[in-house]
């Protein structure tokens, strides 16, 4: 079925068309009539799978008809998330779809200043897209109000529940006031937070799950090569050079790791950018904006980058660590691949991690391809850079006992 022939609002099915929607995926074909009646519904979907337009499609085109005009009647539908990223994605998502509709959407979250989001607010909108924390913020102030709402929607549902939004979720419901309808979306769940989740939900809920025995698109070719902690640097820095032109996602577990990895390719004249949660947000922003725009090619990120994060045309996605949550690769990993495009992902594992790779090898429910490298092979991506670092230190040695001894001397005088 084509979306012409969905019983939609005619400018929509116009957005849709020129974004290149013809027919609708798996989980939007599955979702979509149910939230249209109302239904409750949980869906847990691949990434890259279209489950953002799942339930943007539905929701915009119910909220469209409704209205006699564009003026809004206060918030319809509540969209909460776990990350500042995510918020802006989907609220981006919305604007392109409600564009030229009577329907208004804003992307509300933390990091920046609040006077202009309250501005917009009290011109009001239809659609709200939030993080937890800054909504309960304007709700204490009196500028967020839920009494007209009727939907709420979990983006990320497993991990807004496995943070601990739970409390901050029951508090959203019980302020609503209206009859509602709950959806959760996600491409990861565990058994307590199904149990979690099912409990938001009517026991009368739609419960849709694609490919549940393959979390990970099959537009993603996985591989992993075993590498010393010590040497990943060699080998990141060796694959950006023998892939000049590639977008590239580099995965690595804290802030920390994410700035050392950035200097050291900064130190061999290669330029990569990091995003992760000690990151001023407009610096986040802008650095996002970027790598979306092709002006930069190498984004190094912590986690707060892998869940749900619509980046166009990336190649690559490099774990230089193995994350510590098996389920967060399969993000991770879904930030290539995505919609008919192809992907790969590989993932660099020590000695160390390698109790992590069968976890993640036993969540994907398959066996990695292993890259095999020869003694050769990786003394020759190693050696090379070892022996610049060493010539590189004898300087700095030298330059630190210049400065030392005109240090001496000046004390002397």
């Amino acid at each position: 079925m084509k979306f012409e022939n969905y019983h939609i609002s005619e400018q929509l099915k116009k957005n849709l068309s020129a974004l290149g929607f013809k027919r609708p995926t798996d989980i939007q074909y599955k979702a979509i009539p149910s939230i249209m009646k109302g239904e409750d519904v949980l869906a847990i979907a691949q990434t890259g799978t279209g489950k953002t337009a799942a339930f943007a499609i539905p929701l915009i085109d119910r909220i469209h008809s409704a209205k006699r005009s564009s003026r809004s009647n206060g918030i319809r539908c509540i969209v909460l998330v776990p990350t500042r990223e995510l918020a802006q994605q989907i609220g981006e998502v919305f604007d392109t779809l409600a564009k030229h509709t009577k329907v208004t959407s804003f992307a509300l979250y933390g990091g920046v200043n609040q006077d202009p989001q309250i501005k917009k607010l009290q011109k009001g909108i239809d659609i709200l897209i939030a993080t937890p924390g800054r909504m309960f913020d304007l709700i204490s102030q009196g500028y967020v109000s839920l009494d007209n709402v009727k939907t709420l929607v979990l983006d990320e549902a497993d991990h807004m529940l496995d943070l601990g939004f739970i409390t901050d979720i029951n508090h959203v419901k019980h302020k609503l006031v209206k009859r509602h309808q709950t959806l959760f979306f996600s491409a990861t769940i565990n058994k307590t937070i199904k149990k979690l989740a099912f409990s938001q939900v009517k026991s009368s809920a739609i419960r849709i799950q694609i490919s549940p025995d393959d979390p990970v698109s099959k537009n993603v070719s996985h591989f992993v090569m075993f590498v010393e902690m010590d040497d990943k640097r060699f080998f990141l820095e060796n694959f950006i050079n023998e892939n000049p032109n590639s977008k590239v996602i580099v995965f690595v577990r804290t802030r920390v790791r994410a700035e050392r990895v950035a200097k050291a390719m900064g130190r061999v004249g290669i330029e990569a950018f990091t995003i992760h949660g000690e990151k001023d947000q407009e610096l986040r922003s802008q650095v996002m904006k970027r790598f979306k725009e092709n002006e930069i090619n190498i984004l190094i990120a912590t986690d707060v980058s892998a869940r749900g994060i619509d980046i166009p045309n990336v190649h690559y996605v490099i774990n230089y660590d193995l994350p510590e949550q098996a389920e967060n690769y399969v993000h991770r990993v879904g930030r290539t691949g995505r919609g008919v495009q192809k992907g790969t992902a590989i993932a660099y594992c020590s000695k160390d991690e390698k109790e992590r790779l069968e976890e993640i090898q036993t969540f994907i429910n398959r066996e990695i391809e292993v890259i095999k490298v020869s003694k050769n092979d990786y003394a020759h991506v190693i050696e090379p850079q070892k022996e610049f670092e060493d010539v590189k230190d004898l300087i700095n040695d030298h330059e630190q006992w210049v400065k030392q001894k005109k240090k001496k001397h000046s004390k002397r005088r």
